[in-house]
Order: C-alpha cells, then structure tokens, then sequence
C-alpha cells in the first residue's frame, strides 16, 4: 500500500474520521449540560445534517471541476473552524453554530468517496472503498474511546479541540500529500455506455432528476438512503439509549463506540474484499441489511451488557459491509464522470436520513419508548432487504 495513490487518501479520511468521532458521543452529554432534551438533542444533529442537504451537492460537482484535493482542502477547513467553536461554547446556541459551520463545509467524505473512484477500475472498488471503512473503524475504535477519557476527567470542551487539532493535521496532511492530479486507470471494458460523456451543469434538481431517471442509479441511491436512515437513527439515539437503559455515562458510551468501531474495522480491514468477491456486492448488501435488521430491531429485549455487545457486534457486521457494497455499486452504476454528482447526491440523501434519523429518535427516546427506537433503525434496514431483491429492469445495463 505505501506505493498506492490511496495511502494519502486513507491517511487523510482516517485523520478526518478520528476527529469526528472525538465528537460525535459527546454531543448528546454536551447538549444536556445545557439544559437540550432529548428531542433537541436530536435537532442538533439535524442542523448539521440540514446544511450538508445544501452544500453536498454543490461540493461535488465543484470537486468534479476544480479538482477533488482543493475542494477538500476548503471542506476541512470548515470542519477545524466548527471543531473550535464546539470547544468554546459557553451555552447551547454555539453547539448549535459548530454544527453549522461544519455541515455548510460537509464534504469530505464525498470527495474522498470520488477521489478513490477515480483511481480505481471498476473490479477494485469495493476493496478501495473498505479503505474508507477501515478509517472509520479505525477512527470509531480510537476516537470516542480518547473522547469518553477527556471528557471525563478534563471537561466536555477538551474532545472538541482534540477534533480541532486533529482536523488541522489533517489540512496538513491533504496540501503536503495528496496529489492534486491523481493518475486515473484506463476505463473498463465494462463500463457503462456513458462513462465517456461529461454531464452537462446541474443543480441540485437536475441531479436528482439525473439520476433518478434512470432505473439502475435510482435503485443504488435508495439502497443507499435505506442504510443511512437506518444508520443514522440508531447513532442519532444510542447515547440517549444507553444513557436511560444501562446508565452510561459519556465514558462508557465512547467505550462501545469503540467496540462498534473494532468490529468495523476488522471486517473493512481484511474480509471485506474476500467477501465481495465470494458473494458480490449485491448478495453482501442484503447479508448486511439482514444484520442491520437483528441489531437494530433487538435492541428493545437488551437488558444486560453480553446481549447489548452481541447486538452491536451483528450490527456492526452489518453497517461494515453495506456501507462500501453500495457505494461501489452506485459508482458502477454510472459514468466516471458522473460519479463525483453522484455520490453529491448520495451525500444529500444521507443529509436527510441525517435529519430524520436522530430527530424521530430523541422523539421516541424524550417519550421513553426505547424499544421502538430500535425497531425504526430496523424498518430502514429491512426497506434496504426490499429494495435489493428487486429485479433490475429488463435493457438497464448491469455493473460488472
């Protein structure tokens, strides 16, 4: 891998992820120390999530354009301002302008996602794109551990400019490492038909419109949109969850994060080309959904620490798989030069499940209905089971 034009990427998205995750057990405590209740709490997930609505589309099509490594530059930019203002909020309103500030800025993910299809052949993609996921495991191993720590013994502001610091090394990182013009492999024999057609300006409409008139695109982004929602309605309230089921404290909850994330990146890190390749990226889709499914749906019946881990291991399992399945097969499922807008229009489609998902879950927690906090995370999975055993439409060209 130090020879592979993905190393600056991973390093770069692990850095990135890391920070991120200092965050993201914090926030529910942090926003109760102000006095947020739960449904509030999940409202400041949401503001977050509204602004990357706006600015994920319009970041990767400039990324398309001006190039993958400035517009990353400038996104994690705004990533390291709102890190700082998170850290030195004295009331409930400057949480709620860190959100902001980093969602209007929100594409670091998306570029990456189309900086990796761009120097990767249709055949290697979900193996690139389990790079991604070993990052995020990886930074979900790391990161809410160290922040359970700081938060614990140095305040709730010290993870927050941990996330700062990190941020900037990974400015660092992206100017002195990431090659502004990344060597694009030749185009395979396989590819779609309008892999060589650049697309015309799009708004955010004309995106949707894009994509979503055409069957194949369609269906792999409302794949995509069943995982996030899933996703982000069980990280949306699992704070809040554990908080009132099993009294955790801002510790203990970094610490199964952590769990989460070493289930995460053990399956990304080593099993997740060998399973691709043994039972293709739509079959594993489905095995992840099913195992989103029985993490999620169970959660209701946890009483105890062994069946709680249990549970976020087979979910775990399942998020780890999904995740660089249907992110391969969006990218095949449309030209190269498409698949910056493409995956613009994944990330807003996660905007809204970014939405949805926390705030139905403070909603279902703020009204003590645990069980049916778990069992919404699971519906989502199960419409991703429907949707992936659909028939592709009859003359739809199949990825390879």
């Amino acid at each position: 891998m130090l020879r592979s034009p993905l190393l600056p990427i991973f390093l770069t998205v692990f850095v990135d992820v890391l920070g991120m995750t200092l965050v993201l057990p914090l926030l529910p405590f942090y926003a109760e120390h102000f006095g947020a209740t739960p449904l509030v709490v999940g409202m400041l997930a949401a503001s977050y999530a509204v602004c990357q609505l706006v600015s994920g589309p319009i970041l990767g099509r400039i990324s398309d354009r001006a190039g993958r490594k400035p517009t990353l530059l400038a996104s994690q930019l705004g990533t390291f301002v709102g890190f700082l203002v998170l850290g030195s909020a004295g009331s409930l309103w400057m949480l709620f302008l860190g959100r902001i500030i980093d969602g209007l800025t929100a594409g670091n993910l998306t570029i990456a996602q189309a900086y990796i299809s761009d120097v990767t052949r249709p055949e290697e993609r979900t193996k690139a794109f389990g790079l991604i996921g070993i990052a995020f495991g990886g930074g979900f191993l790391l990161g809410p551990a160290i922040s359970g720590f700081l938060a614990h013994r140095f305040g709730y502001a010290s993870p927050a400019y941990g996330a700062a610091a990190l941020s900037l090394t990974s400015i660092l990182l992206t100017a002195a490492v990431l090659p502004a013009k990344p060597r694009v492999p030749s185009a395979s024999p396989d590819a779609p038909a309008t892999a060589s057609a650049r697309p015309a300006p799009m708004g955010r409409g004309n995106a949707f419109r894009r994509f979503f008139d055409r069957p194949l695109p369609r269906r792999r982004l409302l794949e995509f949109f069943a995982f996030s929602l899933s996703f982000s309605t069980l990280i949306g309230g699992l704070a809040l969850f554990l908080e009132r089921r099993f009294q955790f404290d801002v510790e203990k909850t970094g610490y199964l994060y952590a769990f989460s994330g070493l289930i995460g990146g053990s399956i990304q890190g080593g099993l997740i080309g060998r399973l691709a390749r043994r039972y293709g990226e739509e079959r594993l889709a489905l095995i992840g959904f099913a195992s989103m499914v029985a993490g999620y749906g169970l959660l209701g019946v946890a009483y105890n620490l062994p069946t709680l881990l249990l549970l976020v291991a087979v979910a775990a399992f399942g998020a780890a798989v999904v995740r660089p399945s249907i992110a391969t097969l969006l990218t095949k499922s449309v030209g190269r030069d498409e698949q910056g807008a493409a995956l613009g229009v994944s990330q807003s489609l996660a905007s809204i499940s970014q939405i949805v998902g926390p705030i139905g879950a403070g909603w279902l927690i703020e009204h003590r209905a645990l069980a049916a906090y778990g069992l919404m995370a699971a519906s989502f999975a199960a419409c991703g089971i429907f949707l992936g055993l659909q028939k592709i439409p009859a003359g739809e060209p199949v990825e390879s």
